[in-house]
């Protein structure tokens, strides 16, 4: 349906009359179709937030309610909803309240109900646009008399038509018939098209093409194609608000500048309440916090003797709500200050950048000179590809941050664009272990393999004139989040009791690889399995009870004894020389085991400590010794050694005694 603006009128004039309920075996009837376009453009306003009001008026009824029914006239017509902003009830009221009926309406005269509500309801009030959206199958009894009347009124009056058919209308076109026009997936059209469809589709095309609207029959869609278009719900639309600032460099020179938000992070609004779960009423439900001590009658405690505490390891360290806004970061107010350039090539990496907005930074509108100036600084970055870093602070309870900002020039503007850079805590430093292992090194053809598999899901190619096109685009997708909420929250307006509908299709669609890109690979990747085949590698481990554990478990005790006794008798032989060099094995062995803090371990480290005290003074060579000993005796409180130290020391005593 046509983009409006944000005060806008529109109303859905629906057919609901007997022919509409007709359908081709196996298809979709017209009504059907009609009333699955106002149910999604009905649901894009609701969840969209948007300014534009609705009404709803059906024909084709068996009832007939309208102020224009006198004498006969304007019969089978009726007006369901006046103007007003659309909400769930009307939601709830399409889904079960508009139902096909057995009478016929004059689609013409439909035409002139909604001309006269648009014009009453809205008389006094201004709109940006007026609207009326026709669903209807053509396949009735028309007085074209009118026809000219409505044009001129329909002129005068500023409202824009557009018309949704069960079957597409084009320019005639010589030596083409009915079923060459009609699109043959469309119901509604049998055979062909009746009698009274084609003399209504010629109506509708000489209104569109009489109405002061360029291409006027791009205005006439099929039920289909408006279906697709609306299948997304409408994103919430926002008016840009504009953030003044002065932007600094140095003390001297400052330019008037204003900023806007260019990427964000959206997110729907927050309007889930905790109502009665029979009721649904909010009122009904009212929500009492109280604090208590922990103690065994939990006594209560007011809220202004509750203070705020801020958990510092394992202690908690109270904050008042003075102490709170004194330890706040306090700056001058909002800035936008250039604390100096960069290369562009040089500092700033894509993959550095974070937060959660873009903002655009122009000129002051009404600001000559800042313009001149701001475009000479724009101009000067992009020759010289830098950028400028800027401390930025939105406002004075803001933290400030640092930040660059891109030149970014385009054909009809020109502006920086800012994107923030991250502190130092902001970034994780992590080391990983190289790729290259001589053992694994892919050959040629394997390389060859996975240069065509990135080949081949490239998501930019070339066009006929040699241009970059996406194959993929990314701003064009929903947020999935977002599609899958609304329709569950739709879904649970109209048919409460019912399960949640699954995904649909055209979503799940969208976040898949394309298909062209599915099937350039496909060869690539069959390359790929044959170059790089999979053997499946099986461990053959036997279990063992727990007595074969436990017997291997002393035998490598008893090794580690010999082996170690083996050790000290070879260590205790040799010169001065030698003992330096055992010297050194043996305080490599003792670190060893220190670092495994078990009195176990400690023994051994303590007899390894008496043997080489022992050789030192066989040898006369007690340098080496004491040297080892004091370094050891000042890493002991660091090491967390203490209980290691007072067995060493008992173990002195001992042995002198």
């Amino acid at each position: 349906m046509r983009k409006h603006g944000l005060k806008t009128a529109v109303v859905l004039c629906m057919d609901v009359g007997l022919t509409m309920s007709n359908s081709a075996p196996g298809e979709e009837s017209s009504f059907e179709l009609a009333k699955k376009v106002i149910q999604k453009f009905v649901q894009r306003q609701v969840f969209s937030e948007t300014k534009i009001e609705l009404a709803l008026v059906l024909f084709g009824t068996d009832s007939t309610d309208n102020p224009l029914s006198q004498d006969g006239q304007y019969q089978n017509i009726r007006v369901h909803r006046h103007l007003r902003i659309p909400d769930c009830e009307l939601l709830i009221e399409i889904e079960n309240q508009v139902q096909p009926e057995s009478k016929e309406g004059d689609w013409l005269d439909a035409l002139v109900v909604c001309m006269d509500l648009l014009h009453t309801e809205t008389k006094g009030k201004k709109y940006d646009c007026l609207n009326i959206a026709l669903l209807t199958d053509l396949n009735t009894q028309t007085n074209e008399e009118s026809l000219e009347v409505i044009i001129n009124n329909l002129t005068q009056s500023g409202i824009t038509m557009q018309f949704f058919l069960p079957f597409p209308v084009e320019e005639d076109k010589e030596g083409q018939g009915d079923s060459e026009r009609r699109d043959p997936g469309h119901p509604g059209t049998g055979k062909g098209l009746s009698r009274e469809q084609k003399k209504n589709m010629e109506l509708v095309k000489e209104m569109m093409l009489s109405l002061d609207v360029e291409d006027g029959l791009d205005e006439i869609h099929t039920f289909r194609n408006a279906i697709e278009e609306l299948c997304m719900f409408k994103r919430v639309e926002r008016r840009p608000v504009a953030w003044p600032c002065q932007l600094t460099i140095g003390s001297s020179l400052s330019i008037r500048i204003v900023g806007y938000k260019a990427v964000t992070d959206e997110k729907p609004k927050k309007m889930w309440i905790t109502v009665d779960a029979q009721s649904h009423q909010k009122d009904d439900v009212k929500r009492e916090t109280v604090y208590c001590l922990d103690d065994d009658n939990e006594t209560e405690v007011q809220k202004d003797d509750i203070i705020q505490g801020f958990r510092y390891g394992s202690d908690i360290v109270p904050f008042s709500k003075v102490d709170q806004e004194q330890m706040k970061y306090k700056h001058d107010g909002k800035c936008f200050a250039v604390l100096g350039f960069t290369k562009q090539s040089a500092v700033i990496h894509r993959h550095q950048f974070m937060g959660s907005q873009i903002l655009k930074i122009f000129a002051a509108r009404d600001d000559e000179h800042a313009g001149v100036a701001l475009s000479a600084l724009i101009r000067a970055l992009n020759e010289l590809q830098m950028v400028a870093i800027v401390r930025y602070a939105y406002n004075r309870t803001s933290n400030p941050q640092v930040g660059a900002a891109f030149p970014c020039i385009k054909q009809d503007s020109e502006c920086l664009m800012y994107v923030q850079l991250p502190f130092m805590e902001d970034l994780r430093h992590f080391t990983f272990p190289s790729l290259e292992n001589k053992k694994f090194t892919p050959s040629d053809a394997q390389l060859s393999a996975v240069d065509s598999l990135i080949d081949s899901m490239m998501l930019v190619e070339e066009d006929e004139n040699g241009e970059q096109r996406d194959l993929f685009k990314p701003h064009r997708i929903p947020n999935p989040a977002f599609q899958r909420h609304f329709q569950c929250l739709h879904h649970r307006a109209v048919s409460p009791g019912t399960p949640l509908p699954p995904i649909e299709p055209w979503l799940k669609a969208a976040l898949d690889r394309p298909e062209v890109i599915t099937e350039r690979c496909q060869d690539p990747l069959d390359v790929l399995k044959r170059k790089f085949p999979l053997t499946e590698v099986e461990k053959k481990k036997k279990l063992k009870t727990s007595a074969q554990i436990f017997e291997e478990s002393e035998a490598k005790k008893v090794k580690e004894d010999e082996a170690e006794e083996y050790n000290l008798a070879n260590i205790a032989e040799g010169s001065v020389t030698s003992v330096r060099i055992r010297g050194r094995q043996l305080t490599h062995r003792i670190e060893q085991l220190l670092s495994n803090k078990n009195t176990q371990y400690y023994m051994k480290s303590i007899t390894c400590i008496q043997a080489f005290r022992e050789q030192s003074v066989k040898l006369a060579n007690a340098e080496h010794y004491n040297s080892y000993l004091q370094s050891l005796k000042g890493s002991i409180p660091n090491r967390g050694l203490e209980v290691f130290w007072e067995l060493l020391v008992q173990g002195m005593i001992c042995l002198f005694t």
